[in-house]
């Protein structure tokens, strides 16, 4: 009778789950998508605010410092979040089938992992921060700022591990609120922080460049408490209790998944890294005004990603639940919403972008520097293509829903290098510095294009339809 129970109990709705397999398609992913973009709206306002913070109270040498250490952190992060992502999607595809002790297996499994990596990379990163910094050619005159940031930023890493794989999980869960309010205490706190620890107020001490690394620590730390804190409250079915916390001792089956799907995810942020790096390379031989209406310009094409990722993670967290709910019927019109939503917001906002640009762009370079015109004529070329990046993305969240992760990586290898650079290289002597930038949109035509041809594809269904149930 009371095997009966529990399985009954297994199958009920629980607290916290949002079902994303059931309702309208399109407004089910537009209600879920606008609290993760205003998540990565918060999330990279704080890091703007908290930039300016350093900049104005602690000089020019101060920032350059804090961007070398954060250029050493995002490459580690990489793959944090690969690992973070596949186990989203893993939780997502059993809420979605009601299996919600598998989903605490998976779930226990891919924190475990992100927290042990994170501390025995912040263990390591702390020891060979000295040595990391003169490999990355770090300027004398930021060494010991840099280092003395960067050391902090090593200690506290498993803070921001756990913040992003309790944040996946709830979207997996189809909770994409509470992430935003664990944001918002996040950057309210960063905010506030930076300047009372880099400057040391009443009995706090004046801690210079490491008080903004401890003040985005303390932050993190909050925003992760107040998570965990509202998944016991509400007893979320992903929270462990009791022998239940020996899931976060990695398991083999849950592990080799979590392990063999990050790594490919990982790798694509890396490799867009490297080709970020490669392109910024060719833009600095334009000349110094091309280089920074590049750094202005990209600025702002942060903030025109932000709804193609939004919308992409609610495309992924809905096709994975109704992998689990053996929903199948319902994928290709939750990818197709999610094109038509991309197209809409991503262009709606371009074309904002591009029609106030000039004020925008003097925030950033100043009222009538040289840099402007050219930062004006680069935003006409490249901004319309984050529209087909929005596209790619969206397909990439379905593809990886199904656990098809080598596919994207290829793709994504094919027109960053192959496709943009070649272009670049073959373009140059007709074009000159055009090449630089028409080589964007023409790398976004082609990794949307051949991720079309593997969506429409139906090698992969047959192939991974099977291993997702």
């Amino acid at each position: 009778m009371s095997d009966t129970n529990q399985a009954e109990q297994s199958r009920r709705e629980p607290a916290g789950h949002h079902d994303l397999t059931q309702g309208p398609i399109l407004r089910t992913l537009i209600g879920f998508s606008i609290p993760t973009l205003l998540t990565n709206v918060l999330q990279t306002l704080g890091g703007t605010i908290n930039t300016i913070w350093v900049g104005q109270l602690l000089g020019d040498k101060a920032l350059a410092a804090t961007i070398n250490a954060n250029m050493v952190m995002f490459l580690v992060f990489a793959f944090v979040f690969g690992f973070g992502m596949a186990a989203t999607v893993k939780v997502g595809q059993y809420f979605g089938a009601h299996d919600y002790d598998a989903a605490k297996r998976v779930f226990g499994t891919g924190t475990g992992l992100c927290a042990a990596i994170a501390t025995t990379g912040g263990i390591i990163g702390f020891a060979l921060a000295d040595p990391l910094l003169y490999a990355l050619s770090t300027p004398a005159q930021i060494h010991d700022l840099a280092l003395a940031y960067l050391r902090i930023i090593f200690l506290t890493m498993p803070f921001g591990a756990v913040s992003m794989m309790v944040s996946m999980s709830l979207r997996g869960a189809g909770d994409a609120k509470t992430p935003l309010y664990a944001m918002l205490l996040t950057t309210v706190l960063g905010i506030v922080l930076n300047p009372v620890l880099i400057l040391g107020f009443g009995p706090l001490p004046r801690l210079g460049i490491a008080g903004s690394a401890l003040a985005n620590a303390v932050a993190s730390f909050a925003g992760v408490a107040a998570m965990i804190a509202y998944i016991y409250r509400r007893d979320i079915p992903i929270r462990l209790k009791g022998h239940e916390l020996r899931y976060l001792l990695t398991r083999r089956e849950e592990l080799a998944f979590v392990v063999g799907k990050g790594l490919p995810m990982g790798g694509q942020m890396a490799i867009t890294s490297v080709a970020s790096v490669i392109m910024l390379g060719l833009v600095n031989r334009e000349g110094l005004m091309a280089a920074a209406a590049y750094g202005a310009d990209m600025t702002i094409w942060s903030y025109i990603q932000m709804p193609a990722f939004a919308i992409s993670t609610a495309v992924s967290a809905m096709v994975a639940q109704n992998i689990g709910a053996g929903r199948h019927d319902r994928v290709d019109p939750v990818t197709m919403a999610g094109v038509k939503a991309n197209i809409l917001m991503t262009g709606l906002l371009a074309g904002l972008l591009l029609a106030f640009d000039a004020p925008l762009l003097g925030l950033f370079l100043g009222t009538g520097s040289r840099a402007i015109p050219i930062a004006e004529h680069v935003q006409v070329i490249v901004t319309w293509s984050y529209v087909l990046v929005g596209i790619t993305m969206v397909l990439s969240g379905t593809l990886r829903a199904y656990g098809v992760v080598m596919l994207p990586l290829i793709v994504m290898v094919v027109s960053m290098y192959p496709v943009r650079l070649g272009f670049y290289a073959l373009a140059y002597p007709h074009m000159g510095g055009e090449a630089v930038w028409w080589a964007f949109p023409v790398g976004s035509a082609a990794s949307m294009l051949l991720s079309w041809l593997v969506y429409t594809r139906g090698g992969w269904r047959v192939r991974h339809r099977g291993a997702a149930e």
